[in-house]
C-alpha cells in the first residue's frame, strides 16, 4: 500500500512532518474561487486541504497588494527621499586606487518594511551586495 500521500498525525491527531508549500499560482487560483459569488473561505479552503486562517491570511496579503503575480513588463517605483548632506565633502586628496568612500547618511527602506541606515564613511563596494541581497527579499 502507498502511503505517501497520507497525512501523518501524532497520538493526538496533530499534522507532523514538514508543511506543505503552495506556489503563488496556487495561492492565486484558490484565492479566485474565494471570490466568486456565494463562496466561503472555509469550503474553498476545505476543498484543497489548506486551513481556513491560512486562506484569510493570503487574502490579506493580496489586499495589501503583497501576494500577486509579478509583471514583467513593469518596473517598480520606490520613493526616494533627498536632502542636503550635513557635511559638505571635501576634495578628495588620496590615490585613485583606494576604495570609493563617502561620508554622509544612506538610508534605504526595502518593500517589506526593511529598513537600512547607514552613516558615516560609506564603502559601496561593501555595500552594495548587502542592497542586492536586500532587494531580492
Amino acid at each position: 500500500m502507498d502511503t505517501s500521500n497520507e497525512t501523518k498525525t501524532d497520538k493526538l491527531g496533530r499534522r507532523t512532518g514538514p508543511r506543505r508549500k503552495y506556489s503563488l499560482v496556487e495561492k492565486l487560483r484558490i484565492l479566485e474561487e474565494t471570490r466568486k459569488p456565494g463562496a466561503s473561505v472555509a469550503d474553498v479552503a476545505r476543498a484543497h486541504g489548506v486551513n481556513a486562517n491560512v486562506v484569510f491570511g493570503w487574502r490579506h496579503l493580496a489586499k495589501k497588494g503583497l501576494l500577486r503575480a509579478p509583471n514583467p513588463d513593469s518596473s517598480t517605483l520606490l520613493p526616494v527621499k533627498v536632502e542636503m548632506p550635513t557635511v559638505v565633502p571635501g576634495a578628495r586628496t588620496s590615490s585613485t586606487s583606494a576604495p570609493d568612500r563617502r561620508s554622509g547618511t544612506i538610508e534605504v527602506e526595502f518593500p517589506g518594511g526593511v529598513r537600512v541606515r547607514v552613516q558615516g564613511a560609506v564603502d559601496f563596494a561593501v555595500l552594495k551586495p548587502v542592497f542586492e541581497a536586500l532587494s531580492r527579499r
